[in-house]
């Protein structure tokens, strides 16, 4: 499953920045988890911006979903294609939230 899930991501990566929706903004696919049964994929994404550019582009992201399972069924020879659900990844935040707190905390050199 791991490599199944590595293939989608490299290929959504890709496709992702080829959409022409102005709504989707500098996304970045972070991961993708796979159903056993290949049926569904839920895929996280970060988005560079603000909360409102953010939700922008993940409605952009659920409008182009057809699209973006098309492109996977083209290049990945899988026995279904999955059913794509997209989703705010907030590990790149909580790694900035806790850098920046532990920014704080450390000593300062003078």
């Amino acid at each position: 499953m791991r490599r199944v899930n590595e293939a989608v991501r490299q290929v959504l990566s890709e496709a992702v920045g080829e959409l022409k929706d102005p709504r989707i903004g500098f996304v970045t696919v972070t991961g993708v988890e796979t159903s056993p049964d290949l049926r569904h994929a839920r895929v996280f994404v970060s988005v560079l911006g603000s909360e409102d550019e953010q939700r922008e582009s993940l409605a952009g992201l659920e409008a182009a979903h057809g699209v973006l399972q098309g492109r996977l069924a083209r290049e990945l020879r899988l026995k279904r294609t999955p059913q794509l659900a997209f989703e705010y990844d907030q590990t790149v935040e909580r790694g900035v939230r806790m850098t920046q707190l532990i920014d704080e905390l450390a000593p300062k050199d003078e």
